[in-house]
C-alpha cells in the first residue's frame, strides 16, 4: 500500500559502536509512548537529528556524547554508510513524535571502534536532562535487528550488512 504522507524525513545519523571484542553497543530506551519508537522496551543503537549546517560525521561524535558519554577521543571512525538509510513511523505516531513535523528518519549511519574503558560510559546526562537510555549492554552484531522497534528492522539490517566486515576482535590498542 503506498505512502502518501507529504511530510519529509526527518535529517538524522546513527552510530554502530564497536568494543575490542567486535561486540556493538546498545542501550535500553525508556517505554514513553511519546517517544519515536513508542511503548515498548527496544534496544537501539545511539541516534539522533542533524543540526542545521551540521556535518553528519560531527553529528554523529556529539549524539554519541550526549547519549552515551563515550567521547569522541575515545572512538575512531571507521567507516560510514554509503547511502542514507531511512524509515517511515507507524501512522499511529507520526503526529506525536518530533512534533507531527516529520513521517520518519533519513540517516547516516557511522561505524566507530570504541578504544575507552566501559568505565566512561554513562547513560544519564549531566545537568538533570532526560536520559535517552536506561540500561546499556553489549550484544553480536548479528542480534542488532531484533532488539530494534520492528518498523527500524529494515535500517538495522541494512547497517549490519554493510558493517559487517568490522566486527572482528582486534588486539588491545
Amino acid at each position: 500500500m503506498p505512502d502518501h504522507d507529504p511530510r519529509g524525513y526527518r535529517p538524522g545519523v546513527g552510530v554502530l559502536v564497536l568494543n575490542r571484542a567486535g561486540l556493538v553497543w546498545v542501550g535500553q530506551r525508556a517505554g514513553a509512548p511519546t517517544e519515536a519508537e513508542g511503548p515498548g522496551q527496544w534496544w537501539q543503537m545511539p541516534q539522533g537529528g542533524i543540526d542545521e549546517d551540521e556535518d553528519p560525521a560531527r553529528a554523529a561524535l556529539r549524539e554519541l556524547e550526549e547519549e552515551t558519554g563515550i567521547g569522541k577521543d575515545s572512538v575512531r571512525i571507521l567507516a560510514e554508510t554509503s547511502g542514507w538509510l531511512s524509515y517511515d513511523l507507524p501512522w499511529e505516531l507520526r503526529d506525536r513524535a518530533w512534533g507531527g513535523r516529520f513521517r520518519g528518519q533519513r540517516q547516516k549511519w557511522f561505524a566507530m571502534r570504541f578504544l575507552g574503558s566501559d568505565e566512561e560510559i554513562e547513560v544519564t546526562p549531566p545537568g538533570g536532562l532526560e536520559p535517552e537510555f536506561i540500561a546499556w549492554r553489549w550484544v553480536p552484531m548479528s542480534d542488532l535487528p531484533a532488539l530494534i522497534a520492528p518498523f527500524k528492522r529494515e535500517v538495522y539490517a541494512a547497517v549490519v550488512a554493510e558493517f559487517a566486515p568490522f566486527a572482528r576482535p582486534i588486539a588491545n590498542a
